[in-house]
């Protein structure tokens, strides 16, 4: 494993366009950040596809990383291990059973594994959807029902995936106090 000072001077080197750097990054730190990944997610070619997606982030992103925040590679790690948890996140939320395309989009939110949520109110639900604002509940929808990450939010919104991760956040905080009034 490379010291701080070269996996900093990588990330430098990267941001400024460098693809050749990138490679000698990924020598150096893919059996760091693939076990860790392989630690969350279990399948293999999955976890090798994380991988990828990792570096593609990496690419992205290493304009943003700064030396003074702290090491590079807890950075990296940390990109590793929220993409490795989005892809089991991904997964779980397709594992449910297919839908008909006549079915309504509110029934999907329902989690289909949970007996108890039979009894949810459906038009409290869709009153308490109607409260949000279009955009949001549109992005609530397509995430919760259509699995969408919050990357592919972010470019179906044209809005940062910071934005997409707050409006999810605070819908999902409106509807959850705005069900627990109408209950």
């Amino acid at each position: 494993m490379a010291d701080d000072a070269t996996l900093g001077r990588l990330l430098a080197d990267i941001a400024q366009g460098e693809a050749d750097r990138l490679a000698e990054l990924y020598d150096l730190t893919s059996p760091k950040l693939y076990g860790l990944i392989l630690r969350i997610q279990r399948d293999r070619g999955l976890a090798e596809d994380v991988l990828q997606d990792v570096y593609m982030r990496i690419w992205q992103a290493a304009g943003a990383y700064s030396p003074e925040v702290g090491p590079p590679l807890p950075w990296l790690c940390t990109i590793a291990r929220n993409r490795a948890i989005d892809s089991v996140r991904r997964k779980v939320e397709h594992q449910g059973p297919n839908l008909d395309e006549d079915e309504d989009w509110v029934a999907r939110l329902m989690d289909p594994h949970d007996e108890a949520a039979e009894f949810m109110d459906r038009e409290a639900l869709l009153a308490c959807l109607s409260r949000l604002d279009p955009a949001h509940r549109d992005c609530v929808v397509l995430a919760y029902c259509e699995g969408l990450s919050r990357e592919e939010l972010s470019a179906r919104f044209d809005r940062p995936v910071n934005t997409i991760k707050t409006w999810l956040h605070r819908s999902l905080a409106g509807l959850k106090n705005c069900l627990e009034t109408v209950s």
